[in-house]
């Protein structure tokens, strides 16, 4: 065993799983080889030891790069933090905090009340309330408003956003009760008026997300729904999931539905992600009127799904980056990338790199934004045997995730930071692929 252990083939794990998950999954690999009968040399058993412990590190979360050109990637983990953020959590998270306690009287505080400002700055909001995603967010408002009653729901809008989240499935968790409305493509405000009963507790719009429907379409607008829902005391809920604060026209790409948009429109609460075009951590956060909100903070089920202090922190250090210039922030600064600045970055790799060229791509934003919205972006095209480079990015240190298109493996340089340049170029020097 110490002689397996001090192979450098093995060894080398010890700094990242630790000596006794190393020692372990030996051991368990040995158990199988006396099980089997079988006499393999020291150096098969080395390089049986050295593809589990390979194994069990990529199952560990670490750091990744992204070169996809998806900017808020939902498998590597949506937006990227600020540096600020960061910061911030670092500077809160090494000792107490006042998270639930107020300063100023000396007794208990509440954590719901610590963000409620800088989203009402933010969105217009009279109160906010933050949960720990988005799906919470949604949870909380049904399971409040509309247990054991109705919610009139657009069949256009009945969606899953992946992972098996699914419209219906939340409202059935929640108690509510689904009344679809509509076809497909076409609904009409007087579909939903014909849907109202004594038992409707409210209506729901949602995002569309990840698809879109064209061509023979119509939507009861939000204003017409609001309408309704003031004629019939209903309330009206807007589930944005991503969480827009301002227009992406300046970056040149279509602009999504604000948070400031549904509120202004009427809407009673809107719900949406914070680590989507928000920029900052997982979150769901609730935002609308003040009576709604202060009964949401009644639920007993929001103990459940509250957020810790560090995600507050960075949530708030995002805020005021929205302020104070939210090209800091790094989906932003993804965005506002020219495509010159990213040819010029791209000389870089083809210098170091034979055989590399480079070739106009196109990204996109991710995370169930604009589905249907191209990225101009500038990648590195790379031409070898496209499984096997690909497979070998990933399995670095650290693992970068490329994709595959036209029989090329493409780094995409929208997503790859400038400060990860060359890490990426030195990842693909060293592969036997690319010799020096």
């Amino acid at each position: 065993m110490h002689r397996i252990l001090s192979a450098p083939d093995v060894a080398q794990y010890e700094a990242g799983l630790g000596r006794e998950t190393v020692k372990g999954a030996v051991e368990q690999m040995l158990d199988r080889v006396r099980a089997s009968g079988d006499e393999p040399s020291f150096e098969t058993i080395v390089a049986g030891a050295a593809r589990e412990l390979e194994r069990l590190q990529q199952r560990r979360l670490q750091p990744a790069i992204n070169a996809t050109g998806v900017i808020v990637h939902t498998n590597l983990g949506r937006a990227p933090l600020a540096a600020e953020a960061l910061d911030a959590v670092v500077r809160l998270g090494r000792g107490y905090s006042n998270l639930e306690f107020d300063l100023e009287r000396g007794d208990r505080g509440s954590r719901y009340a610590r963000l409620a400002g800088a989203i009402g700055e933010a969105t217009g909001a009279q109160d906010a309330l933050v949960v720990n995603n988005g799906a919470a967010a949604v949870l909380l408002v049904l399971d409040t408003f509309a247990k054991g009653r109705e919610v009139i729901v657009a069949r256009s809008q009945l969606v899953e956003i992946g992972d098996g989240f699914r419209v219906p499935e939340v409202l059935e968790r929640s108690g509510a009760t689904l009344v679809e409305v509509g076809t497909t493509n076409r609904v009409y405000i007087e579909d939903f008026e014909r849907a109202l009963s004594p038992r409707t507790a409210l209506i729901l719009r949602t995002h569309p997300s990840n698809y879109r429907i064209e061509g023979f379409t119509h939507e009861a607008g939000p204003e017409e729904l609001v309408a309704l829902g003031r004629r019939a005391g209903v309330l009206v809920v807007e589930d944005l999931g991503t969480g827009a604060l301002d227009s992406l026209s300046p970056y040149g790409v279509e602009s999504e539905r604000t948070v400031r948009d549904a509120l202004d429109d009427g809407i009673g609460l809107v719900t949406f992600s914070g680590d989507k075009l928000l920029g900052g951590p997982q979150a769901g956060i609730i935002a609308g009127r003040a009576q709604l909100v202060a009964r949401l903070r009644t639920n007993p089920l929001l103990r459940a799904l509250r957020v810790d202090k560090l995600t507050l922190t960075a949530l708030d250090a995002t805020l005021t980056l929205h302020r104070e210039g939210r090209e800091r922030i790094p989906i932003y600064r993804m965005l506002a990338a020219t495509l010159d600045e990213l040819r010029a970055r791209a000389l870089e790799y083809l210098s170091a790199i034979p055989g590399a060229a480079i070739v106009e791509s196109s990204g996109y934003l991710g995370g169930g934004t604009l589905p249907g919205q191209e990225i101009a972006s500038i990648a590195v095209a790379l031409t070898a045997d496209a499984d096997r480079l690909a497979a070998a990015l990933r399995h670095g240190d650290p693992p970068i995730v490329p994709r595959i298109e036209a029989g090329r493996v493409l780094l995409d340089l929208r997503t790859i930071a400038p400060g990860e340049d060359e890490v990426v170029i030195a990842a693909v020097r060293t592969l036997t692929l690319f010799p020096r």
